[in-house]
């Protein structure tokens, strides 16, 4: 009988040593990502197109930023991505009936949170496999799992996601490298707090009864999600504690998914 071997494991969320490359990290998800990796220890790149947000956010956690414009996919097939940890959470939003969504936006949403996300991943592999270490979190959504109404662009763009996130997952497993979807419902976002507008026009209801009666109909808790509980998870996802979860979506949507 032959003995399996043992990963030595740190038990603890520490992440000392450890460089991390946040996309959209100067705002929302990815900002409060930033923040709690760099409490934990990691050195921090903010990924962002606004370069003066990106400048400050790494200016207040002592990291590096870098001004990218991520919908520019062709630019990315030759960029060199050195990082420990990558969060992939750069995204937009639409909200349009198919008939009458734009193409080019539809197109963007792709570029941004499906093409994106693979090229960095893509660009980021090579390092880790030669560590032996690396973790891809890819900041997904419910809507990764479930669909919505007027969002063709983003639940396909999430779906796809969720399977290049997988693939991942199985192909870095022997080079200790894991792949992991986090799957929020609605989050106290500039990016949400975009979409009440259109959602209330879509809907033909008030805007003040976006929140409850669109956004939150689904969630058994009836609450937002905070910025801070999605990096929670991140972060511990990024630990060594965390080398035996691969391949998994962990739904944060006060119930949503349950149904």
């Amino acid at each position: 009988m032959t003995q399996e071997l043992k990963q030595p494991v740190n038990s603890g969320n520490g992440l000392q040593g450890r460089r991390a490359l946040v996309t959209g990290g100067a705002s929302g998800i990815g900002l409060a990502c930033a923040q709690s990796l760099s409490d934990a220890g990691a050195i921090v790149t903010i990924a962002d197109l606004n370069e003066e947000a990106a400048n400050q956010a790494a200016a207040s956690l002592g990291g590096k930023a870098w001004a990218v414009d991520l919908s520019d996919t062709k630019a990315l097939e030759s960029c060199s991505v050195d990082t420990d940890i990558l969060i992939n959470n750069a995204g937009v939003q639409r909200v349009a009936p198919i008939h009458e969504f734009d193409p080019e936006a539809w197109r963007l949403i792709h570029r941004l949170m499906l093409e994106a996300p693979f090229l960095l991943i893509r660009a980021a592999l090579p390092g880790m496999r030669e560590r032996g270490f690396g973790r891809i979190i890819n900041i997904s959504s419910v809507h990764g799992l479930r669909a919505s109404a007027f969002k063709s662009a983003y639940v396909s763009a999430k779906h796809g996601l969720e399977g290049l996130s997988k693939v991942t997952a199985l192909e870095g497993a022997e080079h200790g490298i894991t792949s992991n979807c986090i799957n929020p419902g609605y989050v106290r976002t500039a990016l949400v707090e975009k979409q009440i507008a259109d959602q209330a026009k879509i809907h033909q209801i008030p805007e003040a009864d976006v929140v409850q009666k669109i956004m939150l109909t689904e969630a058994a808790i009836k609450r937002l999600v905070e910025p801070e509980e999605v990096a929670s998870l991140a972060t511990w996802l990024s630990a060594d504690a965390a080398g035996m979860v691969t391949g998994a979506s962990y739904t944060m949507d006060g119930g949503w998914s349950a149904r």
